[in-house]
């Protein structure tokens, strides 16, 4: 069971695909001041939404404390998987040795443990779907924060289109404003985590 890596595909792909943000810009901006590029009198930029959640402390912090979560998750399990099996090797072994008095109590303990394997799959797959709702509300999180962060970012700027790396085949590096964003984004962090 590898919990990790639907969390992170989650998350990661959550926020590549909800990336796009359009806002209206300021009409009395001159072409020069429309930098990076304005192209038909649009002012265009884009995110590297990878980069940025690669280096964003929010979604750092938040994929952290999933693989933590994961991590005990995966060991209670295995330490409740473990006990089960030695329970059962148990069970074979008094099965093998004639040790129980009747047919019927070999068959209530046999059931004993089957209810105990059930309980234990219940249980992996409650785990899993709490991390897989975890991890949709952490995207979840994270995509408002930024696009939140781009809206009160563009106010100043004044984009016609902000728009996602990832849906691009090419694009001229001096509209991507990855950087200035991702240190606004982590200043924001800061400041709300202190």
């Amino acid at each position: 069971m590898n919990f990790k890596s639907v969390s992170t595909i989650v998350l990661s792909a959550s926020m590549i695909m909800g990336f796009c943000q359009c806002s209206q810009s300021t009409d009395n901006a001159t072409p020069q001041e429309q930098s990076p590029v304005a192209v038909s009198g649009l002012k265009i930029a884009y995110i590297d939404v990878d980069s940025l959640l690669a280096n964003y402390a929010f979604y750092q912090d938040l994929s952290e404390e999933m693989m933590r979560k994961e991590e005990n998750y995966r060991l209670v399990l295995k330490e409740e998987a473990n006990k089960l099996d030695k329970d059962v090797q148990d069970f074979q072994k008094k099965v093998q040795n004639n040790v129980y008095s009747s047919r019927e109590r070999a068959e209530s303990e046999q059931n004993r443990l089957l209810k105990r394997q059930q309980a234990l799959q219940e249980k992996s797959d409650k785990y899993s779907q709490e991390l897989l709702n975890e991890s949709n509300a952490n995207a979840q999180k994270v995509s408002e924060a930024v696009e939140n962060y781009v809206k009160e970012y563009n106010k100043s700027k004044g984009f016609n289109l902000i728009i996602s790396k990832a849906s691009l085949m090419f694009a001229d590096e001096s509209l991507n404003i990855t950087a200035e964003v991702l240190d606004g984004l982590n200043a924001q962090y800061k400041s709300t985590a202190e």
